[in-house]
């Protein structure tokens, strides 16, 4: 199985309960999320699957290190995944206390031992230098209001040697996506201006990171970084 099946089937075994509108689009679990996935984000099955796996596979699934989630949001794509790293320590941050209520039941609904949740904000980690083997961050950056400050904490609080790695909207590959995310996402507070481009991604990764690979499936910006 792979990780998105395995998310798909753990959102799927909890029921309602733990359902909301970007959870079901994000596991495509009815024809109304599978619908949404399509319109806004351009994605069949195929390509909803890639952009989640290939967004999780710079983390081994025998991973053993420390690693912080930032943000965890409802844990819904991850907290399935952290079932099965029972050697590694793991922290999720978020600013929402009530998106991290929903990942900390999600956890506890699993048997999920090994994660420590934490309210936080990435712009001011509350870690020291170094803390982490692995920074992940699933759909966030783009809704951080400061970029920069995000983009040097993630930095800061990973080790040398340690991996980054993710997933955010990226404007100029989709242009659904793009027309959608401003004259929806924006204007609701979805998503904060200024959107990165695969071009001023790179660039602002590799002048913080070596072996930078930035792989767009459509208007996901999957990447993966080394410090």
């Amino acid at each position: 199985m792979n990780r998105h099946e395995e998310i798909k089937a753990s959102y799927q075994a909890l029921g309602g309960g733990f359902a909301n509108l970007y959870d079901g689009i994000i596991t495509r679990s009815t024809p109304i999320d599978k619908l949404m996935d399509s319109l806004v984000w351009g994605l069949d099955a195929s390509l909803a699957a890639k952009w989640i796996n290939d967004a999780l596979a710079p983390i081994p699934e025998d991973f053993s290190g420390s690693l912080l989630e930032v943000p965890v949001g409802t844990g819904v794509l991850t907290v399935p995944v952290y079932r099965n790293l029972k050697e590694a320590r793991i922290t999720c941050l978020d600013y929402s206390a009530e998106m991290m209520r929903n990942a900390e039941r999600r956890a506890d609904a699993l048997a999920v031992k090994n994660v420590s949740f934490v309210q936080g904000d990435v712009g001011a980690l509350p870690f020291k230098d170094e803390s982490f083997d692995a920074v992940l961050s699933l759909n966030g950056f783009h809704a951080f209001p400061d970029k920069d400050a995000a983009f040097s904490e993630t930095h800061r609080v990973l080790k040398k040697g340690g991996i980054f790695c993710g997933c955010f909207y990226i404007a100029g590959e989709f242009k659904r996506t793009d027309w959608f995310v401003k004259h929806m996402y924006v204007p609701k507070g979805f998503f904060t201006p200024p959107f990165e481009t695969r071009e001023t991604l790179e660039k602002r990764l590799q002048d913080l990171y070596a072996g930078v690979r930035v792989s767009p499936v459509r208007a996901e910006g999957v990447f993966c970084c080394v410090k």
